[in-house]
């Protein structure tokens, strides 16, 4: 089989399209590179969709954090103490093990047991905690003449956090939130091994890793052809990351605006 028909036949096997079942021997380097790439799919899918939806929630956590109601403020802080405070593994775990359970009463709950729901819904969680935390942060250092500008051309409520608080708040915690976003699709990895079933071997990338490793009793193949696509993928979110906050410090004179640099040491 040349690798142009490996390609063809494992390239969207990940979702179940293609070859049902997976090679058993004579693994070639095209094999490997195509599955994983494949499994790669998953990674994406869950870590895209996670990062949208728990930016929405994220806001709102870290505005009910700032809020002098505690009927606001304490939820929000236990949320973000919670999903902050417990290992995703863990979450993972328990979040499979309870759809699971209230799948017998309610079956509303069914679609919750399979990964692309259920494991949706913890990173999606997790994720909303963490930026949740990021934005707090940022809503705090805001510089008062900003807030007392806004004061002196009338602005209030929604007006008033829509032009200055919401953009303010961004631009200062985009370069954490960029580091927060490359650590929730490596997060992604740990979908496949903490409960969640891989129905008909269609895994995520790390699964497929696993699985050549396993039957060649080689990982120093299947894992770096792995670190290559998650070192891709890094590069392709600081890029998207960088125009953004390009975009959001453009008023700023050019020597005043931070770039976003590669900080492996400082992400979670």
């Amino acid at each position: 089989m040349s690798c142009w028909e490996t390609i063809a036949d494992y390239a969207l096997r990940s979702q179940g399209i293609g070859e049902r079942l997976l090679p058993r021997s004579d693994f070639t380097l095209c094999q490997q590179f195509t599955l994983i790439g494949s499994g790669m799919i998953w990674n994406i899918y869950f870590g895209l969709v996670a990062l949208v939806a728990g930016f929405f929630l994220a806001t709102a956590v870290a505005m009910g954090k700032a809020a002098r109601s505690p009927f606001l403020r304490k939820p929000a802080e236990w949320f973000i103490f919670v999903f902050r405070g417990s290992p995703l593994f863990i979450q993972f775990f328990f979040a499979y093990f309870l759809f699971l359970s209230l799948k017998g009463s309610y079956p509303i709950f069914s679609p919750l047991t399979s990964a692309w729901a259920g494991a949706l819904v913890v990173l999606f969680l997790n994720t909303a905690a963490y930026t949740g935390e990021i934005f707090y942060g940022a809503l705090q250092s805001i510089p008062k003449g900003d807030t007392e500008a806004a004061d002196a051309y009338g602005l209030s409520g929604w007006n008033r956090f829509r032009r200055v608080i919401f953009p303010t708040m961004l631009r200062l915690a985009w370069p954490g939130y960029t580091n927060e976003a490359i650590f929730l699709f490596h997060a992604t990895t740990l979908v496949f091994f903490s409960g969640f079933p891989a129905t008909q071997q269609r895994g995520d990338a790390l699964y497929y890793a696993n699985y050549f490793a396993d039957k060649t009793f080689n990982p120093f193949i299947p894992y770096p052809i792995l670190a290559f696509y998650f070192i891709l993928l890094t590069l392709v979110v600081i890029g998207v990351f960088g125009i953004i906050n390009a975009r959001l410090n453009r008023h700023l004179p050019q020597d005043r605006r931070r770039a976003l640099k590669v900080r492996p040491q400082i992400i979670r």
